[in-house]
């Protein structure tokens, strides 16, 4: 064998190595982060996702739809807004959805100042999920997401025994607050297309009124090209 060939060969050994790496993970970081960003596994699954909850007047309507349609969904929560409103995280947690932690105060000020800061805020938000489900969450995402961060905070998150995770999909009911449930749901489809695994990004705080009824057509829509839902 020439030494061409031996340069080949350690150049393919090299890429597939380097995929393994990436797939699988270098560190304890990497393991512990979900990796849904774009799948292409044959496997076709929806997340739903709700942040900023919960509200009175908007996440009691995506329950009754979610119950109506047999679907499961996590809802990233916000400790402060929780506290008051324990009866819809309970039950949240009583139908079998993820409760999990987004923020205490949703400041980023606050909770990006440091890692230390950004722990504190995440154990402060998980006390009163505890309180209210009698168990703690494992599952974070952070306020605005992860991209972009300091590498820091993620290792932080990761280190505290924390999985984190994003979106490939959105509703882009945050970006759009005036849009109606067409525009929502026309978002959703769209920013979705191609693709089996899906986390999609929504939000049930109070003034995402048109987000219940987008979230209807939605999980119809997923149910007739095939997909089931999860929960993270």
């Amino acid at each position: 064998m020439n030494r061409k060939y031996f340069a080949a060969a350690a150049a393919i050994l090299a890429v597939a190595f380097a995929v393994l790496w990436i797939a699988y993970g270098a560190g304890s970081a990497a393991r512990q982060t979900f990796a849904l960003a774009d799948s292409r596994t044959p496997r076709k699954t929806v997340y739903l996702t709700f942040d900023d909850g919960p509200s009175d007047r908007v996440t009691p309507k995506i329950l009754d739809i979610l119950d109506s349609e047999n679907v499961k969904a996590t809802f990233f929560i916000i400790g402060c807004q929780a506290e008051t409103r324990d009866y819809l995280v309970k039950r949240e947690s009583d139908s079998g959805h993820t409760v999990a932690v987004h923020s205490y105060s949703h400041r980023y000020s606050d909770i990006y100042r440091s890692p230390k800061a950004l722990i504190a805020d995440i154990e402060r938000c998980n006390d009163v999920i505890e309180r209210i489900t009698g168990k703690r969450a494992k599952v974070y995402r952070f306020p605005g997401g992860s991209h972009g961060l300091d590498e820091r905070l993620k290792s932080a998150v990761t280190a505290h025994g924390m999985k984190y995770v994003d979106w490939n999909a959105s509703m882009r009911d945050a970006e759009q607050p005036a849009a109606d449930a067409d525009g929502l749901f026309k978002n959703a489809v769209e920013t979705s297309a191609g693709r089996n695994d899906i986390v999609l990004l929504s939000h049930d705080s109070t003034n995402k009124t048109s987000t219940p009824e987008a979230t209807k057509r939605i999980i119809k829509y997923y149910k007739r090209n095939g997909y089931t839902f999860g929960t993270l």
